[in-house]
């Protein structure tokens, strides 16, 4: 069984016009019993009726019928009499009223007041009128002060509970404001112009092989909303490579798949490049508690230290405007805590969404926001430690996008000239270079009760300390000293995935990450 995020990350991505409010997202799950396509029907449902219904409202009412919705007596057949110009108005009927006293009987006239009114025109003395519906209604006195409460702004003083300010979704255009408000870095050209267009011939050629993701959730198989395949990089390149055969299950959620496929070429040829653009930028950044400390490639140039190595890569393909993804942070399990994420964008543009998750402990103070970065063809965003522990990322659907006229011609290796998916191409491809840790190989996974390796998760809500004493059992260091600030608590844990490939069967395994009983290592000198 999944979790809750992914439940609600699945059901925002099937929906046509996606809703930001996870609470109204996790009261249709509730009310369908976890179901998301019911769910999805549901609030689709509901969207549509809230649009019809928003177009038929009309005002009908003046303000001094706001002030008094019962504005007409009753006729003796019960319907609204057509001449309601000849009927006395509340305040003239409380003007007439000996016994208007106070600002209330002017504005609101009293039951004995509207007896006296209605006996002196002939009326009968029942105290009912005629609403703006047609039907009759029993007006109540209201006092002054019930009145002025009506027209005071709610203030957050009066109420035991503040609510903290919303604000609306911010667009990230520049590189400058995406590192002012998220732990990434956005660089819009990153690939000479004919390798980008070369590799993104290469992947739209090899996404005809690729497959949508698929797992069990409440019962049944779901499918991912768009197409993706694994890669592993070869010995040639320098990097450790281990057997990724059980690693590159974790990203089919635990469907036994074929072995991953090896770097094509020009994908080497890009991830040589963007490696020494994420190396430069970790060099400069604020490192954290338990991420990768690096280590010398060779015994014969002990000195040169290499922070990331990109070993693995995960590729898919956004086709139209509905494939997409939902809000999620991605598995640790092969990362490790506070890894690094490459992320290159090729094809046509599509918008990248972040979102942070709230702590627990912040909730009444601020709110999350989400923010949109654009991406363009050639375009990579690089996801530093801290992203995965703090922020949710997704790849929304979208009403239009524009057609990728891509500026050179295909290899006619790959394709023909008159091949119109690639002349003119709707789809992204987007690639993710990562780099599994030695230290959290697939063989020093943790299993579960059902035999099946685990997953990492980092604690997303709570994860601040208070920058007293190390914690033994993270492993976490503090880097200034205390009272100064908030610092991000290391705190995982792994849990139980047979659910996903085991008709939605598991054992509910859960246990705390203790990087010093597992021998993970070496880390980040704080």
């Amino acid at each position: 069984m999944e979790d809750t995020d992914t439940l609600l990350a699945l059901l925002s991505s099937l929906l046509d016009h996606p809703i930001s409010d996870h609470a109204v997202l996790l009261d249709a799950l509730v009310k369908h019993d976890g179901n998301v396509e019911k769910a999805a029907r549901y609030l689709s449902r509901e969207n549509m009726r809230g649009k019809r219904q928003a177009q038929k409202r009309k005002r009908t009412a003046s303000l001094d019928d706001w002030l008094s919705p019962c504005t007409s007596e009753a006729s003796p057949s019960g319907t609204r009499s057509k001449n309601t110009s000849k009927l006395p108005s509340k305040r003239a009927a409380a003007a007439s009223s000996a016994s208007a006293k106070s600002v209330q009987d002017d504005l609101i006239p009293s039951s004995s007041t509207r007896r006296a009114s209605s006996s002196s025109h002939g009326k009968t003395s029942r105290e009912t009128s005629i609403s703006l519906s047609g039907s009759p209604c029993k007006v109540k006195p209201v006092t002054n002060n019930e009145f002025m409460n009506i027209l005071r702004h709610p203030n957050s003083s009066n109420s035991s509970k503040p609510v903290p300010p919303k604000f609306p979704p911010l667009t990230l255009g520049t590189p400058v404001l995406v590192s002012d408000h998220t732990p990434c870095t956005l660089h819009p050209s990153i690939l000479p112009s004919e390798l980008a267009c070369r590799l993104f011939y290469t992947m739209m050629n090899e996404s005809r092989d690729w497959k949508r993701n698929k797992w069990w959730l409440f019962d049944r198989v779901v499918e991912s909303p768009h197409r993706t395949s694994f890669y592993a990089r070869g010995p040639a390149s320098g990097t450790e490579s281990p057997d990724l055969q059980e690693a590159a299950q974790y990203w089919y959620n635990g469907r036994p798949t074929a072995p991953p496929s090896a770097f094509p070429p020009a994908m080497e040829e890009a991830c040589e490049i963007i490696e020494r653009v994420v190396n430069g930028e970790m060099g400069r950044r604020k490192r954290f508690p338990l991420e990768w400390g690096g280590a010398p490639p060779d015994i014969d140039n002990p000195a040169e230290v290499i922070l990331w190595r990109a070993n693995v890569a995960a590729a898919n393909r956004y086709e139209g405007t509905k494939e997409s993804v939902g809000f999620h942070s991605d598995q640790l399990t092969n990362l490790g805590p506070y890894p690094t994420i490459a992320s290159l964008s090729l094809g046509t543009s599509r918008v990248f969404r972040l979102r942070e998750v709230i702590p627990s402990n912040e909730k009444d103070k601020r709110s999350a926001r989400t923010y949109n970065i654009p991406l363009q063809h050639n375009s990579l965003v690089i996801m530093h430690a801290s992203c995965q522990e703090t922020f949710k990322h997704a790849v929304p659907p979208q009403n239009t996008i524009d057609l990728f006229h891509p500026p050179f011609p295909p290899p006619p290796s790959l394709f023909s000239p008159e091949d119109v998916e690639v002349a003119s191409s709707n789809s992204r491809i987007n690639i993710t270079f990562r780099f599994y840790r030695p230290d959290y190989r697939a063989e020093l996974t943790p299993r579960c009760r059902c035999g099946v390796p685990c997953i990492l998760r980092p604690d997303m809500k709570n994860r601040y300390t208070d920058n007293k004493a190390t914690s033994g059992t993270s492993g976490e260091r503090n880097a200034e000293p205390p009272s100064t600030k908030k610092d991000i608590v290391a705190k995982y844990w792994w849990t139980c995935y047979a659910g996903a490939q085991n008709e939605g069967k598991g054992c509910n395994f859960w246990k705390v990450m203790d990087v010093t009983a597992e021998g993970r290592g070496p880390f980040v000198e704080i």
